[in-house]
């Protein structure tokens, strides 16, 4: 059953509070995005133990499954864009459409523990690219395929959210169906 793709432009996150999970971007320092990374990314290894995993709890939402392969890609994503980034002056990151890849993935068909450790392990690599971002470095620019245009700051707290939120997603859904 497919999902409805989110057409969002959650880009809003960047300096306002999500009013879903809280995250708040407008008080996200920079130096401390690896942390957040490296929290989060802590806490999906039992999500994607749940002997639900697999279930979608609605016909409009992902499994916890189909979440962490999809956090799992963001992090390899976002690393991929920030070295874009420190590489190139102004770049237009690549297109990604999420939903599509999510499809042509088969992320409800992954093995949970192959992709908690993946998401792990991309997680654990975009904190270090964060991390050793020089402070000059900060200020270089990027564009998304929709013209949305990112600082490595905002990059990085635009970045932070998503697994952050779906991690909050993942939670909910356990209430939910638990």
């Amino acid at each position: 059953m497919a999902i409805e793709p989110d057409t969002k432009n959650w880009t809003w996150v960047i300096g306002t509070a999500c009013p879903d999970c809280g995250f708040d971007g407008a008080t996200l320092a920079f130096r401390d995005v690896p942390s957040v990374i490296a929290e989060n990314a802590a806490a999906w290894p039992e999500q994607l133990a749940r002997p639900d995993v697999r279930k979608r709890p609605d016909d409009r939402t992902w499994s916890p499954l189909e979440y962490g392969a999809h956090v799992r890609d963001v992090h390899r994503k976002m690393t991929e864009r920030l070295r874009l980034v420190l590489a190139e002056d102004d770049p237009a990151f690549p297109n990604w459409d999420q939903d599509a890849t999510a499809v042509q993935d088969r992320y409800g068909e992954q093995d949970p523990a192959v992709v908690a450790r993946e998401l792990t392990d991309a997680a654990r690599d975009a904190a270090a690219a964060f991390a050793a971002v020089p402070d000059g470095a900060v200020g270089r620019t990027g564009r998304r395929s929709d013209g949305s245009a990112f600082t490595v700051t905002t990059l990085a707290t635009y970045y932070a959210h998503d697994p952050v939120h779906h991690l909050w997603d993942v939670r909910r859904t356990a209430l939910r169906t638990g």
